[in-house]
Order: C-alpha cells, then sequence, then structure tokens
C-alpha cells in the first residue's frame, strides 16, 4: 500500500480525512502534535479516532509553543465566545506550518510522497494558514526543501476538505463510518473532552450538523 502521513488532531475534520485517506488506499501513518495546547482531550480523542479508523501507526509529538504563546490555546488568554471580526486570539501562530513540517520529515523517513491535513477555508475561524494559498505553498516549499522533492517522486499536500462547508464534512463523514462522538473539537474542552458550546470550535461544529440535518452527538459540559 501507498503511504500517506496524517495530521490527526482529534477533532472532526481530522477524522474525516484520516477515513479519505484510508478509503483511498493509503496506509495511513497518523501524526498528532502536543504543542502546549490547553484542550489537551483532543489528543486523547486522536487516539482514539486513529484506532477506530485503522491507522497503521500513531505518533504523538511534543513541540512546545507555550514557549512564545500569543494565542488563547496556549498562554494565559482567555478563549472568548463565538464571534468577532478579523482573526481570532485562538490563531496559534505558525502552528499549521510547524504541523506540517513535522509531518513532512516523518514522510520522507517513512518513503512516504503524501501528506493528508484537514484544514478547511470555507466554515472556518479565519486563520491565514487554512487558506488554498498557504497549502499550495507549502507544497512548492516541500517539494524544493527534501530530498524526496528534488531526488524522489516529489510530494503532494492533500486536503480533501479545503472548499467543503460543515455540513458537508458531517455528510462525508458519514458515508465513511466516522464517528464523531469519538472526537474533541472545543477550544475549552474539560479534562474529560465535554465540549463549552459557546467558542467558535464549537459553534462551527454544532452548525454543521444542524445544517446536515444529523443529530449532534457532541457531550457538552451544560
Amino acid at each position: 500500500m501507498k503511504k500517506a502521513v496524517v495530521l490527526l488532531s482529534g477533532g472532526m475534520d481530522s477524522a474525516v480525512v484520516l477515513a479519505i485517506a484510508r478509503e483511498q488506499g493509503f496506509a495511513a501513518h497518523a501524526l498528532s502534535v502536543r504543542y502546549g495546547q490547553r484542550h489537551t482531550s483532543e489528543l486523547d480523542a486522536a487516539t482514539r479516532v486513529a484506532a477506530l479508523e485503522g491507522a497503521v501507526e500513531h505518533k504523538t509529538v511534543h513541540v512546545d509553543l507555550r514557549a512564545f504563546g500569543g494565542s488563547a490555546l496556549t498562554d494565559d488568554i482567555e478563549v472568548p465566545d463565538a464571534g468577532g471580526p478579523g482573526i481570532p486570539v485562538t490563531y496559534v501562530p505558525a502552528r499549521n506550518t510547524i504541523m506540517l513540517s513535522l509531518a513532512l520529515g516523518w514522510a520522507e523517513v517513512l518513503g512516504a510522497n503524501d501528506l493528508f491535513c484537514g484544514v478547511n477555508a470555507v466554515d472556518y475561524s479565519g486563520y491565514p494558514d487554512c487558506r488554498p494559498e498557504f497549502i499550495e505553498a507549502f507544497e512548492r516549499l516541500a517539494n524544493v526543501a527534501t530530498r524526496a522533492g528534488v531526488e524522489g517522486a516529489g510530494l503532494r499536500l492533500h486536503a480533501p476538505l479545503l472548499h467543503m462547508g460543515k455540513a458537508e464534512i458531517v455528510r462525508e463523514g458519514l458515508r465513511l463510518g466516522v464517528d464523531f462522538a469519538a472526537t474533541v473539537s472545543c477550544y475549552r474542552a474539560d479534562a474529560e473532552g465535554r465540549a463549552c458550546g459557546h467558542c467558535d470550535a464549537c459553534r462551527l461544529r454544532a452548525e454543521g450538523f444542524v445544517a446536515a440535518g444529523v443529530e449532534d452527538p457532541t457531550r457538552y459540559a451544560a
């Protein structure tokens, strides 16, 4: 089987992407990153999802972005409720660049030519590293910065959810048999993975289930 490295956060989007990679015939090597996020229950969810979706293996790499802070997810800044103009304070500087770089390094070691990530530029919080321009730029970088890109068959970065709305993602996940109850998306999830129901991630997730006409399986703290 062809090998691929799949970034797996433990949220609903990355769970669907893992299922897509598996459906496309890839031996999926799932990679999660403990980057200093306060909502670490998503990493427990990633372990569950990797097992449920048949990942060949699942690694968690530690990179402490709390050393820099600058985000409500990695610093002592309150996570706001949904809404507000501009790029929100839950944006983690360079997070997707760092995660994809780690995935790229592992892919070279594995001899994998394919990377998968769950970024979405339709129903999302407005993060700059979730846009098509970023995905295209990173794939170009991967093919000039690596042995696989210069001497090998080249590298491909797949973002299959990039142009999907949340309702489409929900339907695609259900078609693939994804257990959304096993996932955690909330920025303020408690130690048991229960969602706050008020942050931007919770809003987008809930609206997706409503628009898809599907019962929301999310466990809420209140």
